[in-house]
């Protein structure tokens, strides 16, 4: 199976494109996603997360809000609460391989938002870019409820820089032009990666 990491920068469209995966029958694997399912009520991490932090869980919930307020600017607390997801993430993370090997997929997609800046690109097959223009990233993410500049600028100072990413990518998705656009890119990239290795000159395929 062809593990590929689907990443991008806010308001590049990943979400969506994630979601182009899954409508060609892709499974996807959503980190963020997954860390909310085990915040949420009966989920694996509010136990040893309010063991590790008393008082952030509310009505059997983690509440992230209160969380945050206590990790922000706190590397060791940071890293205490690391030390608690991570293990879990990757627990989830690997019942969800384990059931697409099952189900007989040939590709599956990480959708993780910071692949670069975590390392995570080191542990798939190819990594998967969305990207569009900066003029367009910018009007997408200042339409959303709550964001202005100031709030964006910063989120993009944390990420590594689209320009990077793209660099470092195996493949590209452009969502500047249209869904329709970038949805054809999509089955374009799983019929490139399904096509047969070419044959060497013996007749044999290539390793």
């Amino acid at each position: 199976m062809i593990v590929l990491g689907l990443t991008g920068s806010i308001g590049m469209g990943k979400s969506t494109t994630a979601q182009m995966f899954v409508a060609e029958g892709v499974p996807v694997y959503d980190a963020d996603a997954a860390v909310h399912a085990l915040y949420a009520p009966g989920g694996a991490a509010v136990g040893p997360v309010e063991a590790a932090f008393p008082g952030v869980v509310v009505d059997g919930a983690v509440d992230r809000a209160r969380l945050s307020a206590r990790v922000v600017g706190h590397p060791e607390a940071l890293k205490a609460l690391e030390a608690v997801v991570h293990p879990l993430v990757a627990a989830h993370r690997a019942g969800f391989f384990k059931d697409a090997i099952k189900a007989g997929a040939d590709i599956a997609v990480l959708d993780v938002p910071l692949l670069f800046e975590t390392g995570g690109d080191r542990t798939v097959d190819k990594v998967v870019v969305v990207s569009a223009p900066p003029d367009l990233q910018r009007q997408r993410v200042l339409a959303r409820p709550g964001m202005d500049g100031a709030k964006f600028e910063a989120i993009l100072a944390r990420q590594t820089p689209d320009a990077e990413k793209r660099a470092r990518a195996d493949f590209v998705i452009d969502t500047g032009q249209g869904l329709d656009h970038a949805r054809q890119q999509v089955r374009d990239l799983l019929t490139r990666l399904r096509a047969p290795p070419p044959l060497e000159a013996g007749g044999e395929a290539a390793h």
